[in-house]
């Protein structure tokens, strides 16, 4: 119990610790849109709005397709253990 409680607050304290270079990547990534788009070129922006909408549908579409196998595999198994205990009823 006590490796677990270790590992899972060594792990929030990753996650705490690497918010900050997230942070400042998304100033970058704003500045450079401004400057771009007061330039008059908005394919910039348009493509880091693609990116973000990509970043944000990918777990959503990833857990639906875990879900799905999930759900047949399920499915099947279920078939199974009513096949076997037809077959010793």
């Amino acid at each position: 119990m006590l490796k677990r409680m270790k590992r899972y607050l060594l792990t929030l304290l990753l996650l705490v610790l690497a918010t900050g270079q997230g942070l400042a990547q998304c100033a970058m990534c704003r500045g450079s849109v401004e400057s771009s788009v007061s330039a008059g070129d908005t394919s910039m922006a348009a493509n880091l709005n693609l990116g973000i909408l990509y970043l944000f549908f990918t777990p959503y579409v990833l857990a639906a397709v875990i879900a799905y196998i999930w759900y047949k595999a399920s499915k099947k198994n279920v078939k199974k253990a009513q096949a076997t205990s037809s077959i010793a009823g």
